[in-house]
């Protein structure tokens, strides 16, 4: 049995170091406050809850989840799962007298309401990514509504109540002590992958053509950099691309949202499978050795002084039609004089 996750973090944005033009994200409250003997707290959980930069906004925005994924000093992955929203900046205005006044960020003094994300986080060796959606919803939910209900006794029952079988093993029902009913199915298998809709995905995206292409270039060592509007859509894309290599596991630097302070991954001479917000595409244009995904636009770029070894014929054709059958089952009875009935 495991728990179900190792560690619960609150992490805000870091006020005395925002005022020099780029913000910093600093933990605010994490339980438990001593490390656990067999899993370590791993350290720089803030910069991949805010994987484009930490800012203040002129707007609250709407909550968002996603899951980060962090590599231990053992290649073991811990599961980062951030439930983000905003809320109000209690003093937005400058932090002294005149002197200072010309140092202030100008974002700080040019709204008269500021807005400061932040980020629940579940940490886990799980992968279970919906159950940690429904327990920091609910969480969240409590601390907005001001329910009666104390958040200690919600974190204490996720980290230290939930225990999780093994794969194989039954499925569990559980509650958090918020009046909620949840049920986990463990997997399996402890090898297979569990992708629920990534892979699909991935194939609407981009098409079998190109899927197949970024996978031949992962298999062969390649640098694979995937950027999408979605930070959901970045780790599941990164998730489904890793999963078809099953039953091989890829070994090389995994970092599904790699946040902005740490661009300089790209520049390595190692392959490796990341992901990175668009807005940030403007800074990894010029890279010489890294075929670029584009999850929304539906295309790859490959550079020109780099070559794919792709799937030979005629695997490559019985693979290509096999994949339009399943992704398309229509196309078998598309050409059919009458409909069929179902009897």
């Amino acid at each position: 049995m495991s728990r179900l996750a190792d560690y619960f973090v609150v992490v805000g944005y870091d006020y005395s170091k925002g005022r020099s033009g780029s913000g910093c994200g600093v933990i605010i409250n994490r339980f438990p406050e001593k490390d656990w003997s067999d899993c370590p707290f791993t350290q720089g959980i803030e910069l991949f809850c805010q994987p484009s930069g930490w800012q203040l906004y002129s707007t609250r925005l709407a909550p968002t989840f996603f899951v980060s994924v962090l590599t231990d000093i053992d290649a073991e992955r811990h599961y980062c799962a951030c439930l983000t929203f905003t809320e109000d900046v209690v003093d937005n205005g400058p932090s002294g007298g005149d002197e200072e006044e010309d140092e202030v960020d100008p974002a700080l003094v040019r709204h008269s309401k500021m807005f400061a994300p932040k980020s629940l986080v579940l940490v886990s060796r799980l992968d279970y990514f919906d159950t940690f959606r429904n327990c920091l919803g609910l969480i969240f939910t409590v601390h907005i509504e001001n329910q009666q209900v104390q958040i200690e006794t919600l974190i204490g029952n996720i980290l230290g109540c939930v225990q999780v079988p093994p794969p194989g093993g039954p499925q569990i029902r559980f509650s958090i002590g918020a009046g909620d009913r949840q049920a986990l199915q463990p997997p399996l298998s402890p090898t297979l992958s569990v992708t629920r809709t990534a892979v699909a995905m991935l194939f609407q995206q981009l098409g079998i053509s190109n899927v197949l292409s970024v996978f031949c270039a992962a298999l062969t060592d390649h640098k694979v950099l995937f950027h999408s509007m979605s930070y959901w859509r970045l780790a599941d894309a990164s998730h489904a691309l890793s999963s078809l290599m099953y039953p091989l596991k890829y070994s090389y630097v995994y970092i599904p949202l790699l946040p902005a302070g740490l661009y300089e991954v790209v520049n390595t001479p190692t392959p490796f499978i990341a992901g990175v917000h668009s807005s940030l595409k403007s800074q990894f244009c010029d890279l010489l050795d890294v075929i670029i995904v584009d999850l929304d636009g539906g295309s790859i770029h490959v550079p020109e002084h780099v070559t794919l070894s792709l799937v030979p014929e005629p695997i490559l054709s019985r693979t290509v039609q096999s994949l339009n059958i399943i992704l398309n089952p229509e196309l078998i009875n598309a050409d059919n004089a009458f409909a069929l009935t179902q009897t």
